[in-house]
């Protein structure tokens, strides 16, 4: 990163320096006027007589050596806030409006999002991987959310690969459970993916979360097959699958799914994981994290459980009216 910026700012010395050279040469074999090759190359005589003057007392070499910036930048961002950024770029992959939320939230720093995307552009990082870049506004679908927390549950599975596995590989699946209002969420890993595992998973779920909920959306996996979905109904909940083929109206848990990939499962690729209990621990730390500390760009900058405190403080105000 360094040698590509450098490598750069010396080519463009190089250039000014063969400019003013060029523009010195020119008053002594073309015009013989100063004034007629200031007006050719659109400069100011005061201009021409400092590189003359440069030129006199140390040659060539006192065109190149002088850069056009700034002694002194008041404005400049600090040094520790640009390294803050690069990090939480490189480590996270985050783009400039998680990581104004971010130095916001925990740096107690305010930068604008523009002002993060300059810096991000000035050091080369302002594209993210191909993977993880929005999609162009017409294949985009429109964000939408519940308006009270349980109103809908998003339940879906995801397939992991314990790490650092020897031999016979094990096969461990994510159940994933997220509110669509507030995008609190339940994590578990099971070494099976089956509908006794699904009920075992939703009797997790509803006992962990704070609020009752009153209806589970699912895909037309196996797991949520009719055992699944008639011990839903049995407990006073509705059931309902969403259209084969559209993951998109699942949407919130897919991209759950997806930031578990880029912020958790990607920097766990060192470590030596091959145990379901130690899975779970992982999971857990990360959920608690999820829940109550990652701010989230669809609520603003909150955290699911401030969502939640917000939702649950508004219900009871409209209530107490």
């Amino acid at each position: 990163m360094k040698s590509r910026t450098s490598a750069s700012v010396e080519r463009e010395l190089e250039r000014r320096a063969k400019h003013e050279l060029a523009v010195l040469r020119h008053v002594e074999e073309v015009s013989g006027s100063v004034a007629a090759t200031c007006r050719y190359y659109g400069i100011s005589r005061q201009a021409y007589y400092g590189w003359l003057k440069r030129y006199e007392e140390e040659g060539a070499e006192g065109l190149r050596d002088r850069s056009s910036a700034p002694h002194h930048a008041p404005t400049a961002t600090n040094v520790e806030v640009v390294e803050k950024i690069l990090w939480l770029r490189q480590q996270y992959h985050f783009g400039p409006q998680k990581i104004t939320m971010y130095l916001k939230r925990y740096h107690d720093i305010t930068i604008s999002s523009s002002g993060v995307w300059r810096i991000l552009h000035k050091l080369g990082l302002g594209r993210l991987p191909a993977s993880q870049r929005y999609k162009r506004n017409e294949t985009r679908w429109k964000r939408y959310e519940k308006q009270r927390p349980g109103h809908a549950l998003q339940v879906d599975v995801k397939f992991i690969e314990p790490l650092g596995q020897t031999g016979k590989k094990k096969r461990y699946y994510q159940y994933t459970a997220i509110d669509d209002c507030t995008r609190l969420r339940v994590l578990r890993a099971y070494p099976k993916h089956d509908q006794k595992t699904a009920i075992q998973f939703i009797d997790h779920v509803l006992s962990k979360l704070p609020f009752q909920v009153e209806k589970v959306q699912t895909d037309n996996g196996s797991e949520f097959g009719q055992p699944f979905h008639w011990h839903l109904l049995d407990t006073g909940i509705n059931h309902v699958y969403i259209k084969p083929a559209t993951p998109r109206l699942n949407g919130k848990v897919e991209r759950s799914h997806r930031i578990d990939s880029e912020e958790f499962y990607r920097l766990l690729e060192s470590q030596v994981i091959d145990d379901v209990n130690l899975f779970n621990n992982k999971l857990q730390e990360w959920d608690d994290y999820y829940n109550y500390d990652r701010p989230h760009g669809a609520l603003a900058g909150s955290t699911p459980y401030e969502r939640l405190k917000q939702k649950t403080q508004d219900r009871v105000c409209c209530t107490s009216r």
